[in-house]
Parts: C-alpha cells; sequence; structure tokens
C-alpha cells in the first residue's frame, strides 16, 4: 500500500457480483459534513453505482452518514454526488457503458494526500455459476463434472 493513503471504505462485495475490468481514480464533490463523516468511517459503497449523465459522471445510492456533530446544515446520506474526471476519462466510461452488461461500480474510498478519492471499475455482473465458481478457491477441489475441472484435466493431459 502507498504511503499517505488510508482507505475509508472498501466494497468487497463487487469483486464477488462482478468481474471487474478497468479502474479508474476520481475524486469527489463532498460537503464539509461528508467529508468528516467519511474521515470517521461512516460509508456504505454496498449498492452503489456510477453513472455518466450529460457529460458528467456522478455516484448513486452511496451512503455516507450524517456526521455525529453536524448542525442543521448536515448532509442528506444517500445524495447524488459528482465525480471529479478528466473529459477523456468521462469520454471513455461512456462509452464503456454504453456496452450492454457493462457498469461503473465503486470499489473503495480513500484518503490520499488529504482528499477523499474513489475507485471505479467498468464491471459485468456474474451469473450464479460464475459466482459459484470464484468462490472455489485454489486450495478446493471443484465439484466433479464441472467446466473448471473439465479445464484442468485438459490441461494436464497436455503436458503428459
Amino acid at each position: 500500500m502507498e504511503p499517505g493513503i488510508k482507505i475509508l471504505s472498501d466494497n468487497r462485495q463487487a469483486r464477488h457480483n462482478y468481474h471487474l475490468l478497468d479502474r479508474f481514480e476520481a475524486g469527489l464533490a463532498l460537503t464539509g459534513t461528508e467529508v468528516k463523516a467519511a474521515k470517521d468511517g461512516k460509508i456504505q459503497l454496498k449498492d452503489s453505482f456510477a453513472e455518466v449523465q450529460g457529460n458528467e459522471a456522478w455516484l448513486l445510492n452511496a451512503h455516507i452518514s450524517q456526521y455525529s456533530h453536524g448542525n442543521r446544515e448536515n448532509h442528506e446520506p444517500t445524495r447524488r454526488r459528482k465525480l471529479l474526471l478528466h473529459r477523456d476519462e468521462i469520454d471513455k466510461l461512456l462509452g464503456k457503458t454504453r456496452e450492454k452488461g457493462l457498469t461503473l461500480i465503486p470499489t473503495k474510498m480513500y484518503l490520499k494526500n488529504g482528499r477523499v478519492k474513489l475507485e471505479l471499475a467498468v464491471a459485468k455482473g456474474k451469473k450464479l455459476h460464475d459466482k459459484r465458481e470464484s468462490e472455489l478457491g485454489d486450495d478446493r477441489v471443484p465439484p466433479a463434472g464441472t467446466r473448471v475441472e473439465a479445464e484442468a484435466r485438459a490441461a494436464i493431459g497436455k503436458r503428459r
């Protein structure tokens, strides 16, 4: 891990539910109470996603709890938050998300040199059998008759 980076929230569910392809780093336009709540680790990225609308990138459904010492100016927990990206990055994301089945999923939120950053991944949803295969670790043997077992037997046969 790089020095000066503190992970505030990690979306571990994303690796289970999606095939993560390309990753991008984006800044976030946050209010003061959102930054303070984020530094306290009061973030939930589980059901969140990003989209490009009108040449701007937005983070949706990310839950940043209200700051405990905030006043009436406290923020709404699940509001839309603007992602700060360069124009060419936004164009690239727009082109990729227009492909069928691809979406933008936040994988982590972290502090980098005092600024809140978000790691976005272009992702494709997994089917149920893909999730089962990814649950199998390297130490476990796949069940008989699966595609993984057939590929393993084919690879062993080639070596002989």
